[in-house]
């Protein structure tokens, strides 16, 4: 946690630590948390039949500080599924082994009694499952001759002291970033049949049907001074533009030029992203650009 907090004061870290919390109100991280001026919230530590009390509390302080990600530190609890779900994508963990070996407790001394030749330390997304969320970042240990697992466990803590806040860092930064938006964009747009990379005005885009084929997507980075990275895409027109618009101005907007020929811009430079619809409105922004010829395989798919 202190590597976490003196790390954010770095002029080039992406993350502030605004709150500092736990199922231990006496613990000493939350005195050195006041002591650097670190808001806090000492709970109860609860008994085993009051843990979802002490979830559902924690969850409403979470809220109400606008809390954007959350980084376990020395958090032995095990967090129920509601809470997950609640916060999913958002819990980050640092686990003292290369996952997906050597999972749960007792790291060192596994790692000691087979004989590695390294070890290391991971940071993950947390899941329902143990130490097997998403790996975002890990960094390699030596095992040296006549280690104990005390001083393997100092070593690998070193280790974690580095790679913990670079690696929230990168993860908090990583919404906001154009490059990595149109990867996942990439991702999505080439699951569909016959897509390709194309260009409008120096603005990634993605075309259907070969070379000369259609552009049915777009990136549109800052857009003449529009303060989002946004995906254009084909909307039904005007209407259902501005109902969109109206209703969720967070995350659509009419774009300059683009706007009067039916391109509807997606915000995606937002930490809630849902994935999945933006993958519907390229779906549907390709139905509606795509050759005959492809749209009529895509529908007699649909019925079948």
């Amino acid at each position: 946690m202190a590597a976490l907090i003196y790390a954010a004061r770095a002029a080039d870290c992406a993350y502030e630590v605004v709150l500092v919390s736990g199922d231990r109100p006496e613990a000493a991280g939350l005195a050195l948390a006041e002591a650097e001026g670190i808001p806090v919230a000492r709970l109860p530590r609860p008994a085993a039949k009051d843990k979802g009390q002490f979830f559902e509390a924690l969850g409403k302080i979470l809220e109400e500080a606008d809390i954007d990600l959350i980084a376990l530190a020395g958090f032995m609890c095990i967090i129920p599924s509601s809470f997950i779900e609640r916060w999913n994508g958002r819990i980050l963990n640092i686990h003292p082994s290369l996952l997906p070996r050597y999972k749960g407790l007792g790291t060192h001394e596994a790692v000691l009694q087979a004989g590695e030749a390294s070890t290391g330390a991971t940071v993950h997304l947390v899941s329902n499952e143990v130490d097997s969320g998403e790996i975002l970042g890990q960094v390699e240990v030596a095992v040296l001759p006549g280690d104990d697992p005390n001083a393997l466990a100092e070593r690998v803590l070193i280790a974690e002291h580095q790679l913990y806040p670079q690696i929230l860092s990168e993860y908090a930064a990583r919404p906001f970033d154009a490059e990595w938006i149109e990867t996942q964009v990439d991702t999505l747009a080439r699951q569909l049949p016959e897509v390709g990379r194309k260009t409008s005005h120096g603005s990634p885009g993605w075309s259907v049907g070969g070379e000369k084929g259609k552009l049915f997507a777009i990136i549109a980075d800052h857009h003449h001074g529009e303060e989002a990275v946004c995906l254009l895409v084909k909307s039904s027109g005007p209407d259902e533009m501005t109902g969109l618009i109206e209703a969720q101005p967070d995350i659509y907007y009419w774009p300059k030029y683009y706007g009067a020929g039916g391109w509807l811009g997606v915000k995606l430079n937002r930490r809630d992203v849902d994935w999945d619809q933006v993958g519907e409105w390229l779906e549907r922004s390709w139905r509606a650009c795509a050759p005959p010829r492809l749209t009529r395989l895509m529908r007699a798919a649909d019925e079948f």
